[in-house]
């Protein structure tokens, strides 16, 4: 049975949930924090995040298309 994204949403809201129930603010803050960066490398490793135009985009500049 492959994930589905409101089944992954399920699990991430748990984790958090559970963090911050058992470990505090600051640890699910540190929780939250490290799921976004982990997500963030995934899309890039599996190339649906272009890092070049995601820069471009905090510096201002615009895209090509």
């Amino acid at each position: 049975m492959t994930p589905s994204a409101t089944r992954t949403g399920i699990l991430v809201g748990a984790v958090l949930a559970l963090t911050w129930i058992v470990l505090g603010f600051w640890a699910f803050f540190f929780v939250a924090f490290a799921m976004a960066v982990g997500a963030l490398i995934g899309r890039i490793i599996d190339g649906k995040l272009d890092l070049t135009g995601l820069v471009n985009a905090f510096r201002g500049k615009r895209s090509s298309s």
